[in-house]
């Protein structure tokens, strides 16, 4: 199903937009790796285990899921369908599940909010923020994001600088055709008159502006982009909520590994003190429970929802969650799993080889 959603929507896309939403960094190894590595895991299930019809639901900082496949932020998601994040987030709201919603949305972050409670008052919206250089910019962009109504902030911490995409560069697409913009960007400190500021990012970014984000701030903050154990250790010291285990869909650092294998090094030094997550790769069921029992609470998707949403909007969106959510929960079944915890580490192993992934 979602092989189809993707052929629909590489039709329908104009071709510079299809290679922004499908591109990656350098030679795109890390975006490819992000698929492939899931290919190189099995999963051992255990049997007669009396489990029953397994739960899917999950507890999130600021938001209580009924499935572990959660919506990762994407940029400019009017490229893809006219009705952009707004379709995204009804969809995410009638699947109960959060959508993360980015910084560069082409929607504003009210308006994104107020159409997922449309469809359900209590509807979980976390806005995902990049750390600005100055912090008069940081700080009215989270005053939007509380105001709306968002439960969580998602910091991405993994852009001092911007990747460089070849297929952007080929096509020459650097802005947003006319009639679009970063919405939540405008009528910010410094920006021009009915214009949108410039996302800005900056290697001199440290953990003294998370710590400054976490003193002006009651939302839960979760830190984005972690591959490193160490820094995992650092965000839990920084008080950080959660932790996602991300390369940036592959869009940053080209030589960075694929987030299925960093990820038992990063729940090992969390040792369950806060939730961590996973982005990057998923396009199953078997990948998602995969995740859950290497110590994921739950996953984000994007590439396959901008499929969804590209090739059917709001009903595409739906189309994959519901596929991904039933997926997972059959294969939950398979393993003998009661809900998206009941996993364990020695249920993953290498294909081809003896021992467990990531011991």
């Amino acid at each position: 199903m979602l092989g189809e959603l993707r052929g629909k929507a590489r039709a329908r896309l104009e071709p510079a937009h299809w290679d922004f939403f499908e591109g990656g960094a350098g030679r795109e190894t890390a975006l490819a790796e992000n698929v492939r590595a899931f290919g190189r895991l099995a999963l051992l299930p255990r049997v007669l285990r009396g489990a029953g019809e397994p739960d899917t639901a999950v507890e999130l900082p600021g938001a209580r899921a009924s499935t572990p496949v959660l919506i990762a932020p994407t940029a400019f998601h009017r490229l893809a369908h006219h009705e952009g994040e707004r379709a995204t987030a009804r969809a995410a709201a009638a699947a109960g599940t959060v959508l993360i919603t980015s910084m560069a949305s082409t929607t504003a972050v009210a308006d994104v909010v107020a159409a997922a409670r449309e469809v359900r008052a209590d509807a979980a919206v976390w806005f995902q923020l990049y750390l600005q250089p100055r912090a008069d910019v940081t700080e009215a962009l989270v005053r939007r994001a509380e105001e709306a109504g968002c439960t969580a902030l998602v910091v991405t911490a993994d852009s001092p600088v911007f990747g460089r995409r070849a297929r952007d560069d080929r096509n020459g697409f650097h802005d947003l055709p006319p009639g679009m913009a970063a919405e939540n960007m405008r009528g910010l400190p410094g920006a021009p008159p009915d214009a949108p500021l410039d996302i800005a990012m900056s290697p001199a970014l440290s953990w003294d502006h998370l710590r400054g984000l976490r003193e002006r701030t009651e939302l839960p903050i979760l830190v984005k982009g972690v591959l490193h154990p160490d820094d995992a250790r650092h965000a839990i010291g920084e008080g950080a909520a959660g932790l996602i285990v991300s390369n940036h869909g592959g869009r940053q650092l080209d030589a960075a590994p694929a987030t299925v294998e960093a990820l038992p090094r990063i729940t090992e030094a969390v040792a369950g003190r806060i939730p961590v997550l996973l982005d990057g790769g998923i396009r199953s069921g078997a990948d998602v429970v995969t995740a859950l029992a290497l110590g994921a609470a739950a996953v984000g998707v994007g590439r396959p929802v901008l499929w969804g949403l590209a090739a059917e909007g709001e009903a595409g969106v739906a189309r994959v969650l519901a596929e991904l959510t039933g997926q997972t929960a059959h294969v939950l079944a398979l393993c003998g799993a009661r809900d998206c915890a009941d996993l364990n580490r020695d249920q993953v192993v290498l294909r081809g080889a003896r021992g467990v992934a990531g011991g």
